[in-house]
């Protein structure tokens, strides 16, 4: 590794650690091991073995890092998809994150847009890691073209598919440019009319395009949604319709949510009781064949709906903590509106991937256990 990779993870780490580097020591002459402990010991803070045994081993992966690394990053892409970071507790970044991101930065933002393309997790985390520990300064934005991250997060210098091209002014010919120094001629009567019609004509083109602009200001973010872990304490057949089952569900609110689920033809509920679902708390309470619902039990889907099951948080993921996604911050609405239809705007960016791993736009639903899972791969959630 070069003296100037190793500067710049020593910089990110003191940042990590709010550390001055002036007296830890070159770079030239440490280890990045070495480099990491100075600046441990000079923070004052106290890491457990564990954790610093296992910080220690990524700073020796982020040491062996070469330049030509896309094999090292496609390893570490399969590792990131069901974590937000390399090792933490949840979203909380580690000194290992900075080590290695400060590590592989140059090589990454080097990369093709179709090579940044294959590791979407990686450049996700990187993202991430940039915009959580302000690391802007120091290493400058990373260049992204990821249709499927088309986020934004404020304050960032950070936007996925935010790139716009300006059209140069055309230059005017001579005749276009001199005013005409020929006297003008009165108008006839109908020749004025006509144009000015074509005039009131050409003031209405702007508002045409007005929908197409709108359009773009549909879109909406996830983070209106206030997805939270649930536990199932009951579940019972709907007394109406065969379709339904209701669940009483503990969002850790001191009280059980009933809810109504269309899930009888595909789980009893036997299966349902004492099971972790991610479950959407801000949709508007209302009645379901007579019985009142106060939540939607997210579901995966395959693509013909013969298979349909609950998204399922991991085991330790505690009931009422918010379902999270990495980059993406804002307050959930209070109740959602059903005449503005934001649910059914925001469902379609809603899919497992390959691995079954529930996302928004390929971003991991994150608990403080990690992802959110399926066992049905690419499908679709609701």
């Amino acid at each position: 590794m070069d003296s100037k990779t190793k500067q710049m993870i020593l910089s990110a780490v003191c940042k990590h650690f709010s550390v001055d580097p002036v007296g830890l020591g070159g770079s030239d002459e440490s280890d990045v091991k070495t480099l990491y402990s100075n600046v441990l010991k000079a923070s004052g803070k106290e890491v457990s073995s564990q954790n610093n045994e296992e910080v220690l081993k990524w700073m020796e992966y982020a040491e062996g890092l070469s330049k030509d690394c896309f094999a090292a990053l496609e390893k570490l892409n399969v590792e990131l998809a069901v974590k937000s970071v390399v090792l933490g507790d949840g979203l909380t970044p580690s000194a290992a994150d900075v080590a290695v991101f400060a590590a592989l930065h140059s090589s990454v933002i080097g990369l093709s847009d179709s090579d940044k393309e294959k590791i979407p997790h990686v450049i996700r985390w990187m993202n991430y890691i940039q915009i959580k520990e302000e690391l802007t300064t120091l290493f400058g934005p990373i260049s992204v073209k990821l249709p499927q991250f088309d986020f934004e997060v404020s304050k960032s210098v950070v936007k996925v598919d935010s790139k716009k091209t300006a059209e140069s002014p055309k230059p005017l010919d001579k005749s276009e440019a001199q005013p005409s120094t020929k006297k003008a001629e009165p108008e006839e009567p109908k020749k004025k009319a006509t144009k000015e019609k074509d005039a009131k004509k050409e003031k209405k083109k702007p508002a045409e395009a007005a929908p197409a602009a709108a359009s773009k200001e549909t879109e909406l973010s996830v983070s209106l949604l206030n997805i939270q872990v649930g536990l199932i304490r009951k579940a019972w057949k709907h007394p109406s319709a065969d379709s339904l089952l209701v669940e009483e569900i503990d969002v850790g609110e001191g009280k059980v949510r009933q809810v109504v689920s269309g899930l009888a033809k595909f789980c009893s509920p036997d299966d349902l009781t004492n099971r972790l679902v991610a479950l959407i708390t801000n949709v508007k309470p209302g009645k379901l064949r007579d019985v009142m619902s106060e939540g939607l039990v997210l579901c995966a889907s395959n693509e013909d709906h013969s298979v349909v099951e609950p998204l399922l948080p991991p085991a330790g993921a505690k009931p009422g903590e918010r379902v999270t996604f990495s980059g993406v911050e804002g307050k959930a609405e209070e109740v959602l509106n059903p005449k503005k239809k934001q649910l059914e705007k925001i469902t379609p960016h809603l899919y497992t991937d390959e691995s079954g791993v529930a996302t928004y736009k390929g971003i991991p639903f994150m608990t403080s256990a990690g992802p959110c899972t399926s066992t049905i791969p690419k499908a679709t959630i609701k």
